[in-house]
């Protein structure tokens, strides 16, 4: 069953990759939005119509005179990366929020995975990446407050989402800069190991059918594409879609993180394993629902708003260590 529209939704958040696309499908699909965030980042275009209202969800003096007497509702929220946020966040919304919708994480799951695919009934353990312990240990206080008090909550799972302006390689926008000038790019390991790609508009289009929806109170799920694609596959497809040759120099990813030991959760802990997805599950609440992107669509248009945009975010620290790299590592 999914949920019906008309329902007033509340973003804590709205500017992010997958904040922004989940607020446009929901103002699509009818239901009248809200986001509420800071206002010191460059928001993604949002359709008018969508309510913008600024306060630091951290301040809760500041969320209560934005908020004034309201409810919603729904509210997701994409903003909480503690239990601490979390248990300030339902402070917050006491007595103004029908369904508490939170934004966990795909590597929330046992990493390495024993077994592929990874379903919603895999262990969550990830030993290496304090994001991942931490939004672990904000569903473990949901589900407590869910058990306890019958709080109407769900927690969704997205996976490595994008849109235009994010692109999904090892590097980001460095390593896209090296692709398009020429130059060697570090892949992870031997290039070899699956990684999942989402597009925020395709993650969007799933997550919208759960707001409200109250079969799906005390559940969690993961949104995710279906296929998965190598990290050689997917630096090549991104370099054919800017029309240029890739140039792989495949790197340990342990040896990637003696180096610059702060990449060791992101990619030890997450991009180096294996990740392929069973969405069973969130077809039950959205019928038929599979992501329409490809990456080779989603790789066509990041090149195409990097042109139209003319950005250039190089981390030129990052760009040398790279080199460093390649001057080891390249055969």
């Amino acid at each position: 069953m999914n949920a019906a529209a008309g329902l007033s939704v509340l973003f804590y958040g709205g500017t992010g990759v997958i904040s922004s696309a989940c607020a446009r499908e929901a103002a699509r699909a009818g239901h009248t939005v809200s986001v509420l965030h800071r206002g010191q980042t460059p928001s993604r275009a949002l359709p008018d119509g969508v309510e913008v209202m600024h306060a630091d969800v951290r301040d809760s003096n500041w969320v209560a005179h934005a908020l004034g007497g309201r409810r919603f509702d729904v509210v997701a929220d994409f903003l909480a990366f503690h239990p601490d946020n979390v248990r300030q966040s339902l402070d917050q919304l006491a007595g103004r929020c029908g369904h508490y919708v939170f934004i966990s994480s795909a590597s929330a799951y046992q990493t390495p995975p024993s077994r592929l695919p990874v379903t919603e009934s895999t262990p969550l353990r990830n030993p290496l990446w304090d994001y991942s312990r931490n939004k672990i240990a904000c569903e473990d206080l949901l589900v407590q407050r869910y058990r306890d008090d019958g709080l109407p909550m769900t927690i969704v799972r997205p996976s490595h989402t994008y849109d235009a302006t994010s692109p999904p390689l090892f590097g980001g926008w460095t390593a896209v800069e090296r692709l398009l000038r020429g130059a060697p790019v570090v892949v992870p390991g031997d290039g070899t190991s699956l990684w999942t790609v989402t597009h925020a508009r395709d993650f969007a289009r799933a997550f919208t059918t759960l707001l409200g929806e109250p079969t799906a109170y005390g559940e969690a799920v993961h949104i995710t594409a279906d296929t998965a694609l190598t990290w050689n596959a997917l630096f090549t497809t991104l370099a054919a879609a800017a029309g240029v040759e890739a140039h792989l120099v495949p790197v340990a990813s342990e040896a990637i993180c003696e180096g610059r030991p702060e990449l060791t959760g992101s990619l030890l802990g997450d991009k180096a394993q294996s990740m392929v997805f069973d969405n069973s599950k969130i077809r039950t609440f959205a019928a038929g629902w599979h992501a329409e992107t490809t990456f080779a669509q989603g790789a066509r248009e990041i090149v195409r708003w990097h042109r139209e945009q003319d950005v250039c975010r190089v981390e030129p620290d990052l760009d040398a260590y790279f080199d460093e790299l390649v001057a080891r590592w390249r055969p």
